[in-house]
């Protein structure tokens, strides 16, 4: 089977439910949004929550992604960097037990997290971001050896910021012939990082994932599927996610609109990922870009009945017989 390589920031989501508000209002973090902290504040909350009772996952972008790949039994890869410290040993064994091979950098700073806060009778999410040793991860820490025998090299948006690091890595994913992939993971980073990814993906990125407000961040343009054929000129493969309306896909002149698949959602966190991962899992095994999508769009379904980015064994079956019944369609 074909094998995949990731990169992206080697994060742990520490959940919490709140009981009140009043730990939002100490360190003011207004309901429902995403503050980036500092190691002092982000310790200080962290300490704050043990009490609580807190639920620790290893997540990231293209974490979520590569721990999926590997579920589905690709040979599965990672590169990131944590600190020297419970989390980041959490991190390692977390997507070692998933059959991730890590290539886990050590930092001296504290490993990343985000703590995600539970409040309120609708399940309200506010996070609080502590980067920590992802920042850390540099040009320098690559070698050709990571990437040398994979077949699909995965990049989430959210390293593209560290436009030196991301320009070594697709020229050493290339050199070594790898597929490359870019969930483009969010519209403030296309934004502030136009130029340099219309550079990346014009040069060497072969599949992009977008959802709707990052395809418009990068195309300028309103419509999603208007803007899929804008993407489309650039790259092999282009992906335009549109939330419960599903998604676009095109490659040269086959384009599809692929359905949502049915769900009872009650937590987006993740979809996107778990998307990537099942399109590059079926795109492994030759399969037509329709079924890429598809099945992208049946393991995007599960993850959204969790709370989370982790899909439980009850769901990961479900799915894995939809996905080989659908194969097996396009198989005869």
């Amino acid at each position: 089977m074909k094998s995949i390589l990731g990169i992206g920031n080697a994060l742990t989501d520490i959940l919490a439910v709140l009981p009140d508000d009043t730990l939002l209002k100490t360190y003011h973090l207004p309901k429902g949004s995403m503050q980036h902290v500092d190691m002092e504040t982000g310790d200080k909350i962290w300490a704050a929550l043990k009490p609580l009772g807190v639920k620790y996952v290893a997540g990231g972008s293209a974490a979520n992604t590569i721990t999926c790949t590997a579920i589905f039994g690709m040979p599965s890869s990672f590169i990131g960097k944590i600190g020297d410290d419970e989390l980041g040993l959490l991190f390692k064994s977390d997507q070692e037990q998933y059959g991730v091979h890590t290539h886990l950098l050590k930092s001296e700073h504290s490993s990343g997290r985000s703590m995600v806060f539970v409040s309120g009778g609708n399940a309200e999410r506010t996070f609080a971001v502590y980067l920590g040793a992802a920042l850390d991860l540099v040009p320098q820490d690559l070698k050709p050896e990571y990437f040398e025998g994979h077949d699909y090299f995965h990049i989430e948006g959210y390293l593209v910021q560290n436009q030196a690091l991301i320009r070594r890595a697709v020229e050493m994913a290339h050199a070594a012939g790898c597929i490359i992939s870019l969930d483009m993971a969010s519209y403030n980073v296309v934004e502030s990082n136009e130029a340099f990814l219309h550079d990346i993906v014009e040069r060497y990125v072969d599949i992009v994932f977008a959802n709707e407000t990052e395809a418009r961040a990068f195309t300028k343009i309103e419509d999603p599927h208007e803007a899929l054929q804008e993407i489309a000129r650039h790259c092999r493969i282009a992906v335009v996610k549109t939330g419960k309306t599903g998604s676009w896909v095109k490659s040269g002149d086959e384009e599809y609109q692929i359905e949502a698949w049915p769900a009872d959602p009650v937590d987006a966190t993740g979809a996107g990922d778990t998307y990537a991962a099942g399109f590059l899992y079926a795109h492994s095994l030759g399969m037509p870009l329709k079924v890429c999508g598809e099945v992208g769009s049946i393991i995007a379904a599960k993850v959204v009945e969790v709370v989370g980015t982790k899909i439980d064994i009850p769901r990961w079956k479900a799915a894995k017989k939809e996905i080989r019944e659908l194969i097996a369609q396009y198989s005869k």
